[in-house]
């Protein structure tokens, strides 16, 4: 496979890494992050998600990035452990010209609250191509928390 061919130094890599503190348990931000169902009631970034949170399944992912195209990926879940991480890993065609692994972990703070890191790490020959898609979506990651934090702050959702 072409991907087993490149090198470390062959691969680009890029990063997107956003955080923002949840007032409400890691449960509850679990609760509203894996309803894919009611993303186009409140999430700006990421219009509509298919499938199940579940380790090995395809997911279908329709993404709004702000002052960017629309697309759509698919990518297999990689991890879902409730109320602790969701990730997944998106290909562009074969692995190793752009590969996206993008994760949520939910951590637990000392007052009840909820930590959230929202990341991404790009890897792959083509990520330099993708370079100002990958700043529009900085600006989406944030979108994102911020509306994740109000929808679960405002949806009292007991745990």
């Amino acid at each position: 496979m072409f991907a087993d061919y490149l090198s470390q130094e062959q691969t680009i890599a890029a990063a997107i890494s956003t955080t923002i503190d949840i007032q409400a348990s890691p449960h509850a931000v679990w609760d509203v992050l894996t309803d894919f169902a009611a993303y186009r009631d409140w999430n700006p970034f990421m219009n509509r998600i298919e499938g199940v949170p579940e380790v090995g399944t395809k997911l279908v992912v329709h993404m709004s990035p702000p002052g960017g195209r629309g697309m759509t990926f698919k990518p297999t879940v990689l991890a879902a452990t409730p109320g602790r991480e969701l990730r997944w890993l998106g290909t562009l065609g074969v692995r190793g010209l752009f590969d996206g692994e993008h994760s949520f972990v939910l951590t637990a703070n000392a007052d009840g609250t909820t930590h959230l890191s929202h990341c991404e790490r790009f890897t792959g020959v083509l990520v330099a191509l993708f370079k100002s898609t990958l700043n529009n979506s900085h600006a989406g990651f944030e979108a994102f928390n911020s509306a994740l934090k109000q929808r679960v702050e405002t949806a009292h959702l007991p745990r």
